[in-house]
């Protein structure tokens, strides 16, 4: 556990502070936006090479345990405090294997930072970092508490709208919404490292071996990542069954 907490700490000093020369002091401004969209959009715009295409966000990647099992996870509602506009009321559910659990929880953005020099002026770009923690149904099977740090990457257009930021989208290593931290059994106490993000995992080495993009070290494509490597083009799908259960709605109630 003890080094679980010093990874996070890195990790929340590297998302924080690793530009300082070439950020700005958000927060005082982030109380006035609402990022909840952010976390929950279907689709987002992106630009190339001066086209404006709209892309549908695909579902977080994410994985428990050493071992990288595959882990779920959907935010079904985000709702900024009215009383205090730096946390987020989320309800969601998760999966692993086919044991779905209902959650409910707060994330809390610490802090929000711009960057001096954008992507694409005069947009401007910047990001938010914080905490979460989640509490499973504890009347469910399997559940725990979801706890750690995050961060979301987000632009401001010239009329003050801000946006998912996926300006970067084709490039390679592009990630947003990364998640970092532990899951801990009610039952047993024990903890698990838990980790999912847009894209890409953060601290998935030993899992992502892609260069410019997601993929799944071979040695743990049995531990719930075959359908998404082969719906990807890993692999044969002749009648398209990987690829119907990659794109499942788990998280809606049959």
């Amino acid at each position: 556990m003890k080094q679980t907490l010093i990874i996070i700490g890195l990790f929340v000093s590297g998302l924080a502070f690793g530009q300082e020369s070439k950020i700005d002091n958000f927060l005082t401004e982030i109380q006035k936006y609402d990022i909840s969209d952010l976390l929950t959009l279907k689709k987002f715009q992106t630009e190339f090479e001066g086209d404006t295409t709209e892309i549908e966000r695909m579902e977080p990647l994410g994985f428990i345990g050493d071992n990288y099992q595959r882990f779920y996870i959907h935010f079904i509602s985000v709702i900024q405090n009215p009383n205090n506009t730096l946390e987020y009321f989320v309800y969601g559910k998760s999966r692993v294997k086919t044991n779905i659990c209902s959650f409910q929880g707060i994330i809390t953005i610490k802090n929000a930072k711009t960057y001096l020099e954008s992507d694409l002026p005069p947009l401007r770009q910047g990001f938010v970092t914080g905490d979460y923690e989640f509490f499973e149904d504890s009347d469910q099977k399997g559940t725990g508490i979801f706890k750690g740090v995050f961060k979301t990457n987000y632009y401001i257009d010239t009329k003050g709208k801000i946006y998912y930021d996926a300006l970067n989208f084709v490039a390679d290593g592009y990630k947003n919404n990364q998640f970092q931290g532990t899951w801990t059994s009610y039952k047993s106490e024990d903890s698990k490292k838990c980790n999912w993000g847009d894209y890409r995992i953060p601290d998935s080495q030993g899992l992502d071996i892609g260069a410019g993009e997601f993929s799944v070290n071979e040695k743990y494509v049995s531990n719930g990542w075959l359908t998404y490597m082969t719906a990807n083009g890993i692999g044969t799908d002749m009648n398209g069954e990987m690829k119907k259960a990659e794109n499942e709605k788990w998280w809606i109630e049959k």
